[in-house]
């Protein structure tokens, strides 16, 4: 799936969503109109682009916004950020401060709420998969496809690793959603 095309698919997803449901019930229902390999060529550009998103600069995003965030809560910020759309993912790629400017996350930090951590969208392909089929396993036509070509491994770049417990270092990498955030720790 051409990266053009995946995005699209999450576009029409959100569409839809507004409309009648939940974001992450439209795009099952979306991919499970496709093919198997189609799903699984959507996983694939999926990972990629949220492999694109492990990095220090955003994770620290992630614990702004959270009040903290563990590896696993990394992963489901990373599904939400994919989840606002195209525009916002690569904002939010160029630089994570920017958030800062997201309407949702404006007026979560002003009632101290969390937003962004989706869980449930890392698990779109693998549901809409199991609809599609029945009962095929997912995560063993996953291995298959996968396995089918030979890849290059990639070592991610985090970038600057620093403490996010650190106002300071917080307010430096982040000043616009730290100042959200953290308003009792000047910069």
């Amino acid at each position: 799936m051409e990266t053009d095309e995946f995005w699209h698919l999450i576009e029409t997803a959100r569409s839809q969503a507004e409309e009648c449901g939940a974001f992450d019930q439209a795009l099952v229902g979306l991919l499970a109109a496709r093919s198997k390999r189609e799903i699984l060529e959507y996983q694939e550009r999926f990972d990629e682009l949220h492999g694109a998103l492990y990095r220090w600069d955003v994770w620290a995003a992630a614990y702004l916004i959270g009040g903290g965030c563990s590896d696993d809560s990394f992963v489901d910020f990373r599904a939400g950020v994919i989840a606002q759309g195209r525009g916002w993912y690569e904002q939010i790629a160029l630089n994570p401060d920017d958030l800062a400017e997201h309407p949702l996350v404006v007026a979560a930090a002003a009632e101290h709420d969390v937003v962004l951590f989706y869980e449930v969208v890392n698990y779109s392909a693998p549901y809409s998969f199991k609809q599609l089929t029945g009962e095929e396993d997912f995560y063993e036509a996953w291995e298959q496809y996968w396995n089918a070509e030979p890849r290059e491994e990639m070592d991610a770049d985090m970038g600057e690793d620093f403490d996010f417990d650190d106002a300071e270092q917080m307010h430096r990498c982040l000043p616009r959603l730290a100042a959200l955030y953290r308003p009792d720790h000047p910069a």
